[in-house]
């Protein structure tokens, strides 16, 4: 699975890190960031989609 982050996009609501710190984190200017290289490590499945499914502006997809 990889998790795909569309920065252009992003507002920076701080949902998808709220959600999953494992898999984002913040830029200076508070805009999400991506803590992987876009594989999803095992067991964090779960987060990414959650993190995807939270996002107000769609930044963030699922690639199976």
């Amino acid at each position: 699975m990889r998790i795909v982050l569309d920065t252009d996009a992003c507002q920076g609501h701080g949902r998808c890190y709220a959600l999953s710190p494992d898999l984002f984190d913040t830029d200076d200017d508070g805009y999400a960031v991506l803590l992987v290289d876009g594989e999803v490590p095992a067991g964090a499945e779960d987060a990414a989609r959650l993190a995807a499914d939270n996002c107000p502006e769609f930044a963030i997809t699922i690639e199976d």
